[in-house]
């Protein structure tokens, strides 16, 4: 089976809008694994939408603790668990994600309790399998090593490569522009790098309604211009690029042609613009 890397959620932030796309979420299917990367909001309808059934999940990664990458990592749980899971599926993340896991089983007790007692449904809480991720982890044919990232002011955030049997894929996760993303992806079949627009930035910020200069500080000192992502793509020597994490998304003062001249300073290699459901094979 051809290893591949499925975009089910591309926009960056957690707002969504009318014409933006969804948040962070990824699906690698591996040397015949099903590897989840991030649960942001619309991750349980984008697995489906690809053809694999929750209860087939291998494992979940969870790159860093803003609400775009696992605000739904409860509710993919729970919904997975009505499906018909019934074992416990590994969970890598941060320190503190045991917090929200215990969380939301406080939130949804009553439903939990009741559909055991009401249903026969198995036990709940045992089915999420959190570990602390480390500087790697071996699952069976795969290894996955870490590298902490910059994405102030969060310290545990890491960008993420998966070498298996016959590919391998660098996900860069949130971060600001590093030199040292490019070893880290020497030679891989994909890096799949977040990228922003400096001059979207400043129009998001003009339009936002609930927060102040702090959000603009934030985005500029936490996430990658466009051209740089090419910078580190062609430092890389990297077989493919696809941009996510999109800042900003769904504004359509700036389209894909805006990212394409950003990204061909650098880089001429192949391309990809994420799209939510967009599969790339490895």
């Amino acid at each position: 089976m051809t290893d591949t890397l499925a975009l089910m959620g591309v926009k960056g932030g957690p707002a969504i809008r009318p014409g933006s796309h969804m948040p962070m979420s990824m699906l690698l299917r591996m040397a015949g694994k099903n590897i989840v990367i991030d649960a942001g909001l619309g991750v349980t309808r984008g697995i489906c939408d690809q053809g694999v059934a929750l209860t087939d999940i291998d494992l979940i990664v969870i790159t860093h603790l803003h609400s775009d990458h696992y605000l739904e990592l409860g509710p993919l749980f729970h919904t997975a668990w009505t499906a018909g899971l019934n074992h416990p599926i590994p969970v890598i993340g941060p320190k503190g994600l045991d917090t929200y896991w215990a969380g939301f089983q406080a939130s949804m007790g009553f439903d939990i309790d009741l559909r055991i007692r009401d249903e026969g449904r198995c036990d709940f809480g045992s089915l999420a399998d959190i570990h602390i991720i480390d500087e790697k982890h071996d699952f069976g044919d795969i290894a996955m090593h870490t590298m902490r990232n910059v994405h102030p002011p969060i310290t545990d955030t890491f960008a993420l490569r998966f070498d298996g049997p016959t590919s391998s894929v660098v996900l860069s996760g949130d971060t600001a522009y590093m030199p040292q993303m490019a070893p880290f992806a020497k030679n891989a079949d994909l890096l799949v790098h977040e990228a922003m627009l400096r001059d979207g930035v400043e129009a998001l910020c003009k339009r936002m309604t609930n927060g102040d200069d702090r959000l603009r500080t934030h985005i500029l000192n936490s996430h990658t211009d466009a051209a740089d992502v090419g910078r580190i793509a062609q430092d890389a020597g990297v077989k493919q690029l696809a941009l996510n994490h999109f800042v900003p998304d769904g504004d359509p003062d700036f389209t894909d042609q805006h990212w394409t001249d950003a990204v061909r300073t650098h880089w001429n290699g192949p391309l990809f613009l994420g799209k939510d459901g967009m599969t790339i094979t490895l």
